[in-house]
């Protein structure tokens, strides 16, 4: 519910902080004093359209706050969860109106944008009045109301769910049926390109590991003389190797008589003949890789010369030619065994259908069933409100032909406003002044089920009076224990039964050059000489002031 109002800077208002309780709020006021100023930048904080005009003459800025206690499972909170805002159980909207045109919207002090605030504020006020047609003009909202009423809301939902699964079902089998006639067009290309690419058999990296291998090859065929003529020179019949070693061997006889003669030197031809005996093993290393099987090589050159010709016969790299075969070989594979999944996902299609089709069947006598019922309770309320003679009708068309996420039903709100007359669609059919009043006998029906937490009614009650304005007053009332309500009134039979009354007025400041909009919260002895007001105009009398008593009294009884 609305918890505080906070407005600075909008037209005739410069600063006003309005705290509201749960029930009946009324607003009364001369005409003039701001009662629509104050419903516009209530509007404005829930994301309505914004206006330089708005913006009070010589500032550069308005804004309105409006803060709100809202239920942890409220749709509300669950936008709040959607745009990674932390759910509080307080909800701050925030609307800046710049003299340019901007406007900035604010969540809980962050920015966010005019159509995340518009779809919180849906979910947390309507504002309705005799030539607002918001609530009722989309028959989607007519559809959500009796679902409302009639408490089929988990049915829906589950109805939801069936055309969704009808929808993936369906979607399956379009894709499968569509793969199917693309293979089936080309199935002599693919049996023939499946057989030629696993005859080749390509491997991933094949190419690269290939080439590596032919250059290593091809370099060492270069430098495998050289190499062999280098072992013979280390380790061949010319080596020096077998004289250093016997050279060592007499050194080292005659260590023992002359060592500090021999020793250093014996070290240093230990040494050449180690070294020697490394190269010779690493040049011995080096023939063996650079040996090569000339057959190896042009079975190499011939691998690679069949992948680089298929890699250009199917458009490919030669490193997808792998990847292609296996696709080719499923698309053969789809072909073959297509039929068999086809037949399943026809099968899982028609059970989806048949699914939805049942649940739909379902809700759509639930429907009929509760449009009877709301149409009982609607009329009920028509008499006292000065509609007697008219008559209120819920239409379903069920077309399962058309069928939709809720299922096949179209649902509308009809009236006969008078015997004999042509019945119609509400919207159409009803004037301003019986919209209205068909709207709360509505609400007053459906209580606090599809419906806002915060109703507002701006000026229901326009031209009636006496005993019908009584019974408007009565069905606000009664709302009001279920939902806050805040009505906008010029009845005094309304202001009477109010919670909470707010005397809207205007002030002269700066002695007399300009104007500013005030409101008060008025206690018992003001409430009735305001709702005397009401009753008498401008000249309050004795009889006014009974007569508002005598109000006051029944509103209370």
């Amino acid at each position: 519910m609305l918890a505080r109002l906070s407005i600075r800077d909008i037209v005739l208002i410069e600063r006003l902080d309005i705290d509201f309780s749960k029930g009946l709020a009324v607003l009364t006021g001369e005409t003039g004093a701001g009662k629509s100023i104050l419903l516009d930048a209530f509007a404005l904080a829930l994301g309505g359209r914004g206006d330089a005009g708005l913006v009070r003459h010589g500032v550069e800025q308005g804004q309105v706050t409006a803060v709100f206690d809202v239920p942890k499972k409220h749709p509300a909170a669950a936008i709040l969860r959607d745009n990674g805002f932390e759910d509080t159980g307080e909800m701050i909207l925030r609307r800046v109106q710049l003299s340019d045109g901007r406007t900035r919207a604010f969540l809980n002090d962050q920015a966010i944008s005019i159509q995340t605030l518009k779809a919180i504020g849906s979910t947390l006020v309507e504002i309705h009045g005799q030539h607002d047609e918001r609530a009722l003009v989309d028959t989607a909202t007519h559809r959500m109301l009796l679902d409302a009423f009639a408490g089929l809301e988990k049915d829906v939902g589950a109805v939801e769910g069936l055309w969704e699964a009808r929808r993936a079902a369906q979607t399956a089998l379009a894709e499968h049926r569509a793969s199917m006639e693309r293979a089936a067009r080309d199935a002599d290309y693919l049996r023939h390109a499946s057989d030629e690419l696993m005859k080749l058999d390509p491997q991933e990296g094949e190419e690269t590991s290939l080439a590596e291998r032919r250059t290593a090859m091809m370099q060492g065929e270069k430098i495998a003389e050289d190499l062999r003529e280098a072992h013979g020179a280390v380790g061949g019949p010319q080596s020096p190797v077998a004289s250093l070693a016997a050279a060592v061997r007499r050194l080292e006889r005659r260590a023992a008589s002359a060592p500090k003669l021999v020793e250093d030197a014996v070290k240093a031809m230990d040494a050449a003949l180690n070294s020697l005996a490394e190269a010779e093993q690493h040049l011995q290393a080096a023939i063996v890789a650079a040996d090569f099987d000339p057959g190896e090589l042009e079975r190499i050159e011939e691998r690679l010369f069949a992948l680089r010709a298929a890699a250009r016969k199917y458009s490919t790299p030669v490193d997808s030619l792998a990847g292609l075969a296996q696709k080719f070989k499923a698309d053969v594979a789809l072909i073959d065994a297509g039929a068999g999944q086809l037949k399943g996902l026809e099968k899982a299609a028609r059970e989806a259908d048949d699914a939805f089709s049942a649940a739909a069947k379902k809700l759509s006598a639930a429907r009929v069933k509760s449009a009877d019922k709301l149409n009982k309770a609607v009329n009920a309320e028509l008499a006292p409100l000065k509609l007697d003679r008219a008559k209120f009708t819920t239409q379903i068309e069920s077309d399962p032909a058309s069928p939709g996420p809720q299922g096949f039903d179209r649902v509308e709100f009809w009236v006969q406003t008078n015997p004999g007359t042509k019945p119609g669609p509400l919207m159409k059919v009803a004037s301003g002044g019986e919209l209205s009043r068909f709207l709360l006998a509505l609400k007053v029906v459906l209580s606090d089920r599809g419906s806002a937490p915060t109703l507002v009614f701006d000026e229901i009650d326009t031209g009636v009076g006496g005993a019908v304005a009584d019974a408007i007053g009565a069905r606000l009332a009664r709302l009001a224990e279920k939902v806050q309500v805040m009505a906008v009134t010029h009845a005094p039979q309304v202001a009477a039964r109010a919670d909470q009354h707010l005397l809207i007025s205007k002030d002269a400041l700066d002695k007399g050059k300009r104007v500013a909009t005030r409101v008060n919260a008025l206690a018992a002895d003001h409430r009735r000489e305001e709702i005397a007001r009401m009753l008498a105009g401008a000249e309050i009398t004795a009889e006014a002031r009974a007569a508002a008593e005598r109000l006051l009294r029944a509103a209370t009884a």
